[in-house]
């Protein structure tokens, strides 16, 4: 029999924590009085919460939440495989620890009857009190983390956004567009801001785009879901049915950022001839996003990388409320992006010769040559031993090796696009 130990729970365990939760749940079993999605919210509010590992894998996790002297366990999870053998009281246990050093004397937990964890908590010194009642209203529907699953969404790690080095116009104007009115909403309601319901990023390929949009969902601890036209089009029952659908299941998530990448593919410009199919996809989704919009904690992030192929109708500002342009880096963010991929090595180069070379470079095209080069240095050390660093001369010549994604014609479209179509 394998060996198990308790720890800390990790961010990085809540896809797999996610998993135990679902099995361990029997189809028809009693809603449980904590969803999971309270519980994540508790582990990111740094509540404490305690996984069983065996060989790595997850198989059990426990979650609470502290009020004062009081903690409720909102869940015990176990994965199948691992019950009764210990693992729950073993869970307890250690998250009993961690709830002393916080002072707390009560510890708390409603579970319906013969729900996983209720052998591990008898066995582990809870009483059953059979005098009380227990009563709830539901304001809405809490969000599912099955349906998250089903949906191909997760739960980001925090920090995204710091990481994303340079590009700080873009950031800036993201930020107080679409962050802040979405984080603080009282504020926001306070000075008559509406938080914004869509958006659109558009710029040249690999300016970040993409990075942007998970580092808004990883800002706001929402949920990202990213739909891709070319998944939803192999449905049976075609693209437009499968976005109707889609969008449909989305409504029941409490918070949630959708990220639909290269847009311009269900949404080009319509032909004007209704047998086309393009054109029933395009009004599907144009008729999706009113819907979208009515209900709160809700974000659509949409990203091009062509703003002119777009649809005229899905520019109005009726269903977007920002068209922000994500361009190439200038000197200062180049300079950024160079020392987040170097790292400590930023300090043995000539980074000004590294920015002045990478002119036309996007944050990819930037990372892939940092790796490069290190790379060079790396294959080199194994063959001669001389412990030598990276130098700037290996960083130039994978600059060179590298072919930059934008050309000088993209840029001259892009500013072009930003005159034409950029409302922020």
């Amino acid at each position: 029999m394998s060996a198990w130990r308790v720890r800390d729970f990790h961010s990085d365990d809540l896809d797999q924590a996610v998993a135990v939760w679902e099995q361990s749940r029997p189809t028809g079993s009693p809603a449980p009085v904590f969803g999971f999605a309270e519980a994540v919210s508790a582990v990111r509010a740094g509540q404490p919460a305690v996984v069983a590992v065996a060989a790595e894998e997850v198989v059990g996790v426990a979650i609470a939440r502290v009020d004062g002297e009081r903690a409720w366990i909102q869940v015990i999870a176990l994965d199948a495989r691992w019950r009764n053998r210990g693992v729950g009281s073993s869970l307890l246990a250690g998250l009993e620890r961690r709830l002393r050093g916080l002072d707390v004397r009560r510890i708390s937990a409603v579970l319906p009857e013969d729900a996983t964890g209720s052998v591990a908590m008898r066995n582990s010194g809870y009483h059953v009190r059979t005098d009380l009642t227990y009563y709830e209203k539901v304001e809405h529907a809490a969000g599912d983390a099955g349906l998250l699953a089903a949906l191909g969404g997760r739960m980001l790690p925090p920090g995204l956004w710091d990481l994303l080095a340079g590009m700080e116009a873009e950031k800036e104007a993201i930020e107080h567009r679409i962050v802040l009115p979405l984080a603080h909403p009282d504020v926001a309601d306070r000075y008559g801001v509406v938080p914004p319901k869509a958006a659109i990023l558009f710029g040249p390929p690999g300016t970040g785009k993409t990075s942007f949009a998970k580092a808004i969902a990883s800002r706001l601890q929402w949920p990202f879901v990213e739909l891709f036209p070319a998944r939803l089009a192999a449905d049976s029952d075609g693209l437009a049915a499968a976005l109707r659908a889609t969008f449909s299941d989305l409504a029941d998530l409490d918070e949630v950022l959708v990220f639909i990448d290269e847009v311009e593919e269900i949404a080009g410009v319509r032909s004007g001839r209704a047998t086309d199919p393009s054109h029933a996809v395009t009004n599907e989704l144009l008729k999706t996003i009113p819907g979208f919009r009515e209900r709160g904690d809700r974000l659509l992030v949409c990203a091009t990388n062509s703003v002119r192929a777009l649809d005229p109708a899905f520019l109005r500002p009726g269903r977007f409320d920002y068209v922000l342009p994500v361009g190439p880096p200038d000197r200062t963010a180049r300079a950024a992006i160079w020392r987040r991929y170097l790292g400590p090595a930023a300090d043995d180069v000539d980074l000004e010769r590294l920015v002045g070379a990478s002119e036309l470079f996007t944050p990819a095209d930037i990372e892939f040559a940092a790796r490069k080069g290190a790379q060079a240095a790396f294959e080199r050390e194994v063959r001669d031993q001389r412990g030598e660093p990276a130098t700037t001369a290996d960083y130039l010549a994978s600059i060179a090796d590298t072919r930059p994604t934008l050309t000088t014609d993209a840029v001259t479209a892009f500013a072009e696009d930003i005159e034409a179509h950029s409302r922020q």
